[in-house]
């Protein structure tokens, strides 16, 4: 079996106490943020949706940092009559452990738009993807990345169906968006990469 092509570490505090998220096929799953710093002094916090079964491992209430090993979903839900895509961490295990802040990300997936490429004011390069990674039951997770300089250039020149790898970490940003009952403040979640490659497509 091939090593997941979708696979993240993060080791950080919990925010809260996970609370309960929802129930499917009988499954029950719990929700809970984890703050997680960069290495600038700023932290990400970070939303984690577990199951049950995982959760009675450690023992979350002495307030220890966690590590967190997984994979980062995505789920469309539908809010008045708008699309939302949701990203999350979806682990495998948890661990209570000390040690420096982890925010380790490797994805491989498939290019399912155009790439935006754009330059700063101060003329930083950024460059937009969406990267469809397949999973189990032939499902995907659509993923939004950011990419900068001239890893950003390089894929620019990329298109719809290519193939990508990235490693990098996952980051929070906060945004406002102006709705018509006025401005709201909205966190978006997106993997920033440290770096790409671009491997030809498998025939």
């Amino acid at each position: 079996m091939e090593q997941s092509t979708n696979q993240i570490t993060l080791r950080g505090s919990l925010v809260s106490l996970p609370q309960f998220s929802h129930e499917n096929h009988g499954r029950r799953f719990f929700r809970f943020f984890l703050e997680v710093p960069r290495l600038s002094g700023v932290s990400d916090t970070l939303p984690v949706v577990v199951e049950e079964s995982i959760l009675q491992e450690p023992d979350l209430t002495g307030g220890a940092q966690l590590t967190v090993t997984g994979q980062i979903r995505s789920h469309n839900v539908r809010t008045d009559g708008q699309r939302h895509l949701l990203i999350f961490v979806f682990p495998s295990k948890i661990v209570c452990e000390d040690g420096d802040p982890l925010n380790e990300v490797t994805l491989e997936g498939i290019l399912c738009r155009e790439p935006v490429y754009r330059r700063t004011p101060l003329g930083r390069e950024i460059c937009d993807l969406m990267l469809a990674v397949p999973r189990a039951f032939q499902r995907a997770d659509y993923l939004p990345c950011i990419l900068w300089g001239r890893t950003a250039l390089e894929a620019s020149q990329c298109h719809t169906r290519d193939r990508i790898q990235i490693c990098g970490r996952l980051q929070s940003r906060i945004y406002t968006k102006v709705t018509p009952t006025g401005s709201e403040e909205r966190t978006a979640y997106e993997i920033s990469a440290l770096s790409a490659q671009f491997p030809p497509a498998s025939v």
